[in-house]
């Protein structure tokens, strides 16, 4: 299996960063080339030439999926920066239900939602907070990523029973049932709940028919340039209603001489 050579890192490199946002820079290339490696392999091509190729020309979508399931990362877990929860729950719901009190709606959208966990959380914590009121509500989240490997394993809810020590024991025995002694699964009323989506945030626009009031895009703007990630913001700005919120990473911040949103505490923001 050949190396890949300067020219061909810079092809897929520029390729990520138009089609996806992602900005490896210069110093990725070992990166590419060990989650490439056994693709090219597997399909008999002799070098990145070959297979970046063979990538431009899919017109299935299946090739550029699987590419796009190769190269990026999905690092999560239960409750990560846990604040956000904890802000949502105390500060952000009662808002909601206060101003949303007759079309009883909560529009809740989890962009880059990896492997479920925080998704599922944030329904947790709308069937905690509306209770039996719950019914009336609608609390149906959006949930999406640009990774059909993980949108699988999302929608599928099932996780090792050590993953989830950091939930409350009273969401472990309610919202989720033992497989046996190594897994539990999602519980279906939480499932029901969660519409996963394949979306690219790099899209020109938007196609959601209504604003939404609170938008969940954590550690995902770490890999984007500065550029890009100001874009996105506009764009995140724009589909916000009035009054509603972005929840944003701990490692990541907002250019202030061109974002709108007014900050509120650490990664949370709110537009007036």
């Amino acid at each position: 299996m050949k190396e890949i050579t300067d020219s061909e890192y810079h092809l897929i490199r520029d390729y990520i960063k138009k089609n996806f946002g992602i900005n490896l820079g210069s110093e990725k290339r070992a990166l590419i080339y060990t989650r490439l490696r056994t693709t090219l392999q597997d399909n008999g091509f002799d070098d990145f030439s070959q297979y970046f190729a063979y990538l431009q020309k899919d017109a299935s979508g299946e090739v550029v999926s699987q590419f796009i399931d190769k190269i990026t990362t999905n690092h999560t877990f239960f409750m990560r920066e846990i604040d956000h929860f904890d802000y949502l729950r105390e500060k952000v719901l009662p808002y909601i239900e206060s101003k949303h009190c007759k079309e009883r709606d909560v529009r809740l959208w989890c962009a880059g939602c990896s492997t479920g966990e925080e998704p599922y959380a944030l329904e947790m914590i709308l069937q905690d907070y509306f209770g039996r009121k719950e019914e009336s509500w609608n609390t149906q989240i959006l949930a999406t990523d640009i990774s059909t490997g993980v949108l699988k394993k999302a929608a599928a809810g099932m996780y090792p029973n050590e993953s989830l020590k950091a939930l409350p024991s009273k969401w472990r025995s309610e919202y989720f049932k033992k497989v046996d002694d190594s897994f539990s699964v999602v519980e279906d009323k939480v499932k029901k709940q969660i519409v996963y989506r394949k979306f690219n945030l790099m899209e020109d626009k938007f196609p959601f028919k209504k604003n939404m009031q609170i938008i969940f895009c954590r550690n995902v703007m770490i890999y984007f340039d500065n550029q890009t990630r100001d874009k996105l913001v506009e764009k995140f700005y724009d589909l916000t209603e009035s009054g509603g919120y972005l929840f944003i990473g701990h490692s990541e911040s907002l250019n202030h001489t061109c974002a709108e949103y007014k900050y509120l505490m650490p990664a949370v923001y709110r537009k007036e």
